[in-house]
């Protein structure tokens, strides 16, 4: 059966066709960084799936409905409803979106000096972590070192290294967080076996278990495709189940929600309950808003309900996958198998006269922008590597990727194919490729607002 999206189209907007003249002006005057650069410069934007899907007619006819009240609207209990059928968590509390959620649920569990553990911490999930002095380890499973092979679930955590953590007398950890799917981690989605057996060390050590469910229902919708057991399973099911193993969760919205703005911690735990309102009342808001508009509260409840549904499951990793095959037919390699948010070239091998110092990850994912005006962004040493304050790379990141990651409901499969090509011709050339040096790198998340320029190819 072809590939169809099943939605048709009713509001459209002009995509901003450019020359590569003007790209080239566009991304100096940017200093070489994506995050810089202007919307209306951009062509196919996949810089993020955060915030950027298309709303539903469901969801702009809810929002009219929203209760702005500042306390008790019924937008927040129709929110409350929906969270609470899917997740079963009694404590519910909005957020804005998910980095301000992680910095309340964290600032609540965590002292100065403890540890949290992470399948894969995401960038600002790290940041909100050692912004309170405390330490985000990552413990990926050994088979996602192997970025060329099949392995169902490369997502999962490293049971023996977590049993390892949790029982060292010196490793205080406070937290364990499983990020699903793991986005740091290629996209890749947790088996629920994995999430299972990490939940049950957690409770044998007595630490808190929670996760990161900013992708949940496309980890939910992996775990049916791949997973033996689950194939008859919806969903939603399979959704439920994962959230039932865990002691509470931290979510932005933005994904998996279909919505520009929201967030969402939510526990069973009464006391840390309690130390989270308080945080949310003095930084968010009210806990019946937490820096939403009830009109945003309503379209989260049904984006929630939305995002579930097989058929838009279904449809999205196909798009996914079909773009998957047309860039590895053009002779580029990605993480694989490929997930469904996003696609993760692998720089460091098309680019193996580029080291780690001269970002490899940022020279394909720069030069993708100047020959087709495709904003994505580089998932390497740039952005999880460390460097020192002048700016040179002391530790490498363990990969040099970049991530096109896909909007929800925005671009039609002519789109990707114009993506591919794009690939296509970049990939033609590698060797004329320039690095890049930092010129400005801020101390916490660098990628945001660094600066760069390039270098000549063979610079060393």
């Amino acid at each position: 059966m072809p590939l169809m999206e099943p939605y048709r189209i009713k509001v459209v907007e002009p995509i901003p066709i450019t020359t590569r003249p003007e790209r080239e002006r566009a991304m100096a005057a940017a200093g070489y960084n994506p995050f810089n650069l202007r919307a209306d410069q951009v062509t196919i934007d996949l810089l993020t799936d955060s915030g950027t899907g298309s709303i539903s007619a469901d969801q702009q006819a809810a929002g009219m409905r929203g209760d702005e009240s500042y306390a008790g609207g019924r937008s927040f209990y129709r929110f409350h409803e929906v969270v609470s059928d899917l997740t079963s968590y009694p404590h519910i509390f909005p957020a804005h979106q998910g980095r301000a959620a992680e910095r309340i649920l964290f600032a609540a569990l965590l002292r100065p000096g403890q540890t949290s553990l992470s399948n894969t911490h995401f960038d600002t999930t790290r940041a909100n972590v050692e912004l309170l002095g405390c330490e985000a380890r990552d413990l990926p499973c050994p088979e996602a070192r192997n970025l060329d092979s099949d392995f169902p679930f490369k997502g999962d955590i490293d049971l023996a290294e977590l049993e390892r953590a949790l029982g060292d007398p010196g490793c205080d950890v406070g937290v364990v967080v499983m990020t699903i799917t793991n986005n740091g981690g290629g996209g890749q989605p947790v088996s629920m076996a994995n999430m299972r057996a990490a939940a049950e060390v957690c409770r044998r050590h007595g630490v808190p278990f929670f996760l990161d469910a900013a992708r949940f229902a496309e980890n939910a919708w992996l775990v049916t495709q791949r997973e033996p057991g689950y194939a008859h399973k919806t969903p939603l099911e399979v959704a439920r189940e994962a959230f039932a193993l865990a002691d509470g969760c931290a979510a932005s919205l933005k994904k998996d929600g279909i919505v520009h703005m929201g967030g969402i911690i939510a526990m069973r735990d009464p006391e840390l309950a309690r130390r989270c309102e308080q945080l949310l009342i003095a930084g968010e808001g009210f806990p019946t808003y937490g820096g939403l508009s009830g009109r945003e509260l309503e379209m989260l409840a049904q984006g929630l309900r939305e995002v579930v549904e097989p058929d838009y499951l279904r449809s999205r990793a196909a798009a996914t996958a079909n773009l998957a095959r047309m860039v590895t037919e053009a002779g580029v390699d990605i993480v694989q198998p490929a997930g469904i948010h996003a696609l993760y070239l692998n720089a460091g091998r098309l680019l193996p006269g580029i080291p780690p110092h001269r970002f490899p990850g940022h020279a394909l994912a720069t030069e993708l922008y100047l020959a087709g005006g495709v904003r994505c962004v580089e998932l390497g040493s740039l952005f999880l590597g460390d460097v020192d304050a002048e700016g040179r790379l002391v530790t490498p990141a363990p990969f040099e990727l970049v991530r096109l990651a896909i909007p929800r409901r925005v671009y039609t499969q002519s789109h990707f194919e114009y993506v591919a090509e794009v690939v296509a011709e970049v990939a033609k050339n590698p060797e004329r490729m320039p690095g890049y040096r930092l010129v400005e790198s801020p101390a916490v998340l660098r990628h945001f607002k660094c600066r760069l320029e390039p270098v000549p190819p063979g610079t060393p």
